[in-house]
């Protein structure tokens, strides 16, 4: 695969960021440091558990644990699995520096027994729904999430940077460091750290074809259309989810297909543009608590390509 990336590393710059096209070669300065990958991390998942089904390991539409939902419904945010995101318990907790309390203990306060909504009737966002997909995982291969991920996604595309976050040294070691002393176990579903220039990589292949058989990843990039105006400080005009993606149209940009994340300290965007005269997949990570920004900064340098 030919590309081109860079990545803006000078202090006083706000952004971190690669770019990948067809026109050039890899910029090595796109993997000098790690950061947070945040809520990228379930299009890692989203891609392990559809390598499953390539396997034949796991069934896309069959229900899972004798529930009411199945794989594809928890991957598009369609199975009306509640979110602790809406606890008040949960953000004074994370807020104390607390230790991540345990998954029994998580999924009691959640109700993750009474849904939201019946299966693929509605859509609401939730790391609960991915944390089951992470286990589905888990249980498939008989190993931990982080080394499924390797061998499933980034051992094959040797994307070296790429590593689960497990403790606040993790984060500390990342490029805005982890003053907050955050703890990852808080992201039930798993929380990726990797360079810039493994993002843009990861997913400029995936959408490429050179990951998925490609008949599984159109049933990733097919659109569940969740609204049609303008979010205020964010650059879509049109929102929808596929399967661990973000699909939409941003503004002046075209459609963009990848995912936004943040938690304390930092944001994060991944997004590949097919509409581009040359398609690009573009990342932006930043300081800050805007994810509206990132994505700005992704959709700026995408009209650059």
């Amino acid at each position: 695969m030919s590309g081109s990336a860079s990545l803006a590393i000078v202090a006083h710059e706000r952004f971190l960021t690669a770019r990948i096209d067809i026109t050039g070669r890899p910029d090595i300065r796109a993997d000098r440091t790690r950061v947070p990958w945040w809520s990228f991390t379930k299009t890692a998942l989203a891609t392990a558990a559809l390598q499953l089904v390539a396997r034949g390991q796991c069934r896309l539409d069959a229900r899972i644990d004798g529930r009411a939902y199945t794989l594809r419904q928890l991957l598009q945010h369609r199975a009306g699995v509640p979110n602790y995101g809406g606890l008040a318990s949960y953000h004074e907790a994370v807020r104390r520096g607390e230790k991540p309390w345990t998954v029994g203990q998580t999924l009691e306060r959640v109700g993750a027994d009474r849904l939201d909504f019946d299966p693929g009737k509605g859509w609401r966002y939730s790391n609960v729904g991915y944390f089951f997909v992470r286990r589905l995982i888990e249980r498939t291969t008989g190993r931990d999430i982080g080394s499924a991920l390797r061998d499933l996604v980034f051992d094959p595309l040797g994307l070296g940077s790429v590593r689960l976050a497990t403790s606040a040294r993790d984060l500390a070691d990342t490029a805005w460091g982890n003053d907050a002393a955050y703890d990852p176990g808080w992201v039930y579903d798993g929380l990726l750290v990797g360079t810039p220039g493994d993002a843009v990589q990861f997913l400029h292949r995936l959408m490429s074809g050179d990951v998925l058989p490609g008949e599984l990843l159109t049933e990733m990039t097919s659109r569940h259309p969740i609204g049609e105006q303008s979010l205020p400080g964010r650059p879509w005009e049109t929102t929808g989810y596929g399967l661990g993606l973000m699909i939409g149209r941003m503004a002046s940009a075209g459609m963009a297909t990848g995912h936004s994340g943040g938690g304390p300290g930092s944001v994060s965007a991944v997004y590949h543009f097919a509409d581009r005269a040359s398609p690009c997949t573009v990342a932006a990570f930043a300081r800050g608590d805007e994810e509206g920004a990132a994505e700005n900064e992704v959709a700026r340098l995408a009209l650059l390509a």
